[in-house]
């Protein structure tokens, strides 16, 4: 008799991306839109961590790779569906086909979520000031509709800060919507503080957050007896431009706060994928 090997059937090749279909699209002015997508099943994640996002390539334009982004969920870790909140770029290698997107297109979503911006990063304290600039609130978005954020502080203010009051998106979201919020609707009436501030027009409120912290304008504003952070009670997280996020920790690192990270929980975090 003579032997037949046996030829190992090949291991079948994961797909290295989700692909997901589009649930909605809001467009909130020419720079800024919303979206969501479906979620798989398989996809865990903790409320203020980003995913990689891309779009299919284009094979008759000779694209062989998809083009993928690092977008932060807007959504919290428990609900159905996936939202993001993006700027539009007019040249942008992504953003410019990314805000075509309409309901039913497929977007490319990746398998790995990860980040600091989460509420395991940071020390327990009394209150936790959640600081972004323009698209940089979309992490806010999840951690302020997350019920663990209302159990592990006393207070929680979401701090926006654009250049133009029209790109105060999901100011009606944090002024009225949240508190119907089956969830934490009764949370944010008692905890959520929203704090928003423009820097190119006549607003309400008016200045850069370094500006607001250095004055201890923004601890008035809040009714807080104190002149800067304290470190035994605040907290704090950052994102969205590089200039903030630099300047802002500056300041939090004088006030006595301590930057953290997964490993090592402290009394601040920033993005560092983001910040480069």
């Amino acid at each position: 008799m003579t032997a037949t090997a046996t030829v190992p059937t090949p291991p079948v090749k994961e797909a290295p991306h989700h692909v997901e279909k589009v649930l909605w699209v809001k467009h909130w002015t020419d720079r800024l839109f919303s979206f969501a997508i479906t979620r798989p099943a398989s996809l865990r994640f903790r409320s203020g961590e980003f995913v990689m996002i891309g779009l299919p390539p284009r094979e008759e334009l000779g694209e062989k790779k998809p083009i993928l982004r690092a977008y932060s969920v807007a959504s919290p870790h428990f609900a159905e569906e996936l939202e993001f909140f993006s700027i539009k770029v007019p040249d942008g290698p992504l953003t410019s086909r990314l805000q075509l997107i309409q309901e039913g297109d497929e977007v490319l979503l990746g398998k790995k979520p990860t980040g600091t911006l989460v509420l395991d990063a940071v020390r327990p304290g009394k209150r936790l000031f959640l600081f972004g600039t323009g698209t940089g609130l979309a992490p806010w978005l999840s951690v302020a509709r997350d019920p663990d954020a209302y159990a592990r502080f006393e207070r929680v203010i979401v701090a926006h800060g654009v250049r133009e009051v029209q790109e105060l998106a999901y100011r009606d979201l944090f002024t009225a919507e949240i508190h119907d919020d089956p969830l934490v609707g009764d949370e944010a009436k008692a905890q959520l503080t929203y704090y928003p501030t423009v820097t190119r027009e006549p607003f309400e409120r008016q200045g850069r957050f370094t500006d607001l912290i250095t004055s201890g304008q923004i601890f008035r504003d809040l009714g807080l007896d104190q002149v800067k952070f304290d470190p035994e009670h605040d907290r704090a997280m950052l994102c969205g431009s590089m200039a903030m996020i630099k300047d802002t920790a500056a300041l939090l690192e004088a006030h006595g706060l301590k930057e953290g990270s997964n490993a090592d929980p402290g009394d601040f975090v920033i993005e560092r994928a983001f910040v480069g």
